[in-house]
């Protein structure tokens, strides 16, 4: 299985949730905490599940997620 990374800028994001429910592997969820504009936003709370699909950033309206995916051995 692929492996991959997200970053979410949690300043930038709003807590809308459309990444939390586009993500096919449960990697993300709104955190209880808020950021500097009032907003609970979203955390990877598991890492290491990620399959760097970008579903995710592909549906964030606030551009708030960065994916990453690793390097097959094969160079796909």
């Amino acid at each position: 299985m692929p492996k991959g990374r997200v970053e979410v800028d949690g300043e930038r994001c709003k807590g809308c949730g459309l990444c939390v429910n586009a993500c096919p592997v449960d990697v993300l969820e709104v955190s209880d905490e808020l950021n500097s504009s009032g907003y609970n936003y979203v955390q990877a709370v598991r890492s290491e599940d990620c399959i760097g699909c970008a579903s995710c950033g592909i549906v964030c309206p606030d551009v708030a997620l960065t994916v990453y995916r690793e390097k097959s051995e094969k160079g796909v």
